[in-house]
């Protein structure tokens, strides 16, 4: 009859740190990722001014001191683009 094979602790700490590798490579892929989908300045209309009483400020995209969940790159917090949507 054969013997059934057994797990040794050196081989299932070596299958944790692989699943973990795999797992940090796939989230770490994942953050570059959402990060290139934002949209250009000249896409999004983007301008260092208010629209009315439309500003970065008051939008829920924005990201304080100066950053915008759409928009890449730095942004006033007193500009405008065309996906302003009021905070709630």
């Amino acid at each position: 009859m054969p013997e059934k094979p057994t797990l040794s602790s050196r081989s299932v700490l070596k299958s944790a740190v692989a699943l973990g590798t795999v797992a940090w490579i796939g989230l770490d892929s994942h953050r570059k990722a959402q990060a290139q989908q934002k949209a250009s300045k000249d896409a999004m209309k983007y301008q260092d001014h208010p629209d009315g009483d439309q500003s970065c400020s008051t939008c829920m995209q924005f990201a304080p001191p100066s950053s915008c969940k759409v928009v890449e790159g730095a942004v006033s917090p007193n500009g405008y683009c065309i996906a302003w949507a009021k905070k709630a």
